[in-house]
């Protein structure tokens, strides 16, 4: 569990930094909002193809080996930034960010299930919130190792909102990611090494790859309520999150909300993902008291409210509203993810594959870039709003499991 709580915080940090390259990108490509999210798009575009085949692998290999085998891959694509970098090139930087964003693809569906189903399904719900606590905390730090070594080595990061940089300006701008990116990659595979020592114990009897096989002959996992509903759950949740990460620091630095330039902005997105980081571990601690279902409910009312002040208000109002969506967003994920694979049985990989798909969800975030465009910036929180809604939906209703296989024994983790 030490171990894989290193992998949570890996991805979460690696993830992360992309909330403060977006507005970097912008900067330096001349960018519209539709053109900065659609880079967030391709990187979520991944996951829906990455996700089955990384469940295929899982079966084949098993876990240790396709752990190693993720990392391997992010660190490919965090050397790929520095050519796309130095080029500079959009298309070889959406390339970079692609082959990143398969390796965390291939570690989010051996990663989670394995947690999941590693102790009692009683407590999955806590044990994943609990893990996800450290992604958040990668998540929380990443802003600062962006903001210091990407927009406080730039001219557009300390530039302010008005000013207009020159082509040389933007040329030299390109070349701060190749520093950050190489310390990534060097990280790592650092990682890998470690996990390709270190013995992981086996997952359990139910969830094999003959047992699979056999499941997949007499039993559909359509016939599950949770995951059937929990696949859009986390496709939905995913636009709500990434938009608002994404969007965030374009939003903090209008004059009329935080007033402030990109790195000062990102000294806010810290606060966000912290809230995220100290929400899951109390999820963790409720979720032990009060029914998961229960606490999911109670955040997404929660998120829905903060969101509709962010919306309509403006100045620190909007800004804290904003910034504390985090607290609530926080179980999410996680709840979402065991809700929807609970029962599955010998089917848990092969439906840990279909959730992780549904984090593609991520790349509708273009479609909150277009209305960013059209409607105005804090106007196209609305569609935020709206997902809250689904998840409400699911807590309430989706998440009921059906024809659940008998929970099997916790794996020895001795």
């Amino acid at each position: 569990m030490y171990l894989l709580t290193s992998l949570f915080f890996t991805w979460g940090f690696i993830t992360v930094i992309n909330n403060t390259l977006l507005p970097h990108l912008r900067s330096v490509f001349e960018l519209n909002y539709t053109q900065t999210t659609l880079i967030e798009s391709v990187w979520f575009i991944a996951y829906f193809f990455a996700s089955i085949p990384s469940a295929r692998l899982i079966e084949r290999v098993g876990y240790k080996k396709s752990l190693v085998t993720g990392l391997v891959i992010m660190a490919v694509g965090a050397l790929l930034m520095i050519p796309a970098a130095h080029l500079p090139s959009y298309a070889v930087t959406l390339f970079a960010l692609f082959v990143i964003a398969c390796g965390i693809t291939l570690l989010q569906v051996a990663a989670n299930p394995y947690v999941a189903v590693v102790g009692p399904a009683s407590s999955a719900s806590a044990r994943l919130n609990l893990v996800q606590a450290f992604n958040s905390l990668g998540t929380m730090l990443a802003p600062l190792f962006g903001g210091y070594l990407i927009l406080g080595r730039s001219n557009s990061g300390t530039a302010s909102a008005d000013q207009v940089l020159t082509q040389a300006e933007r040329l030299a701008d390109a070349r701060a990611v190749e520093l950050p990116y190489l310390i990534v990659a060097g990280v790592l595979i650092i990682l890998a090494i470690v996990i390709a020592r270190f013995p992981l114990p086996e997952i359990g009897a139910s969830t094999n790859r003959e047992a699979a096989k056999a499941a997949r002959k007499t039993h559909s996992l359509w016939k599950h309520r949770n995951l059937v509903f929990g696949i859009p759950a986390i496709f939905i949740y995913l636009i709500a999150e990434i938009g608002v990460a994404n969007l965030f620091i374009n939003f903090v630095s209008q004059p009329d909300i935080g007033n402030v330039n990109h790195e000062k902005a990102s000294h806010y997105l810290i606060i966000l993902w912290g809230g995220m980081m100290v929400g899951r571990f109390a999820g963790s601690v409720l979720m032990r008291k009060f029914t998961a279902e229960s606490v999911l409910a109670g955040c997404s009312i929660g998120a829905a409210i903060v969101m509709t002040i962010a919306t309509f208000s403006g100045g620190s109002l909007a800004m804290w509203a904003l910034i504390s969506v985090g607290l609530f967003h926080s179980v999410m994920f996680p709840t979402i993810f065991t809700l929807g694979i609970k029962g599955l049985g010998p089917l848990t990989e092969e439906g840990s594959g279909l959730m992780i798909m549904a984090i593609a969800g991520g790349a509708l975030v273009v479609v909150q870039g277009m209305l960013a465009d059209h409607f105005g910036l804090q106007q196209s929180f609305l569609l935020t709003v709206a997902c809250e809604i689904y998840v409400l939906f699911y807590a309430l209703w989706g998440a009921k499991a059906t024809n659940a296989f008998p929970e099997e024994p916790a794996a020895d983790t001795k």
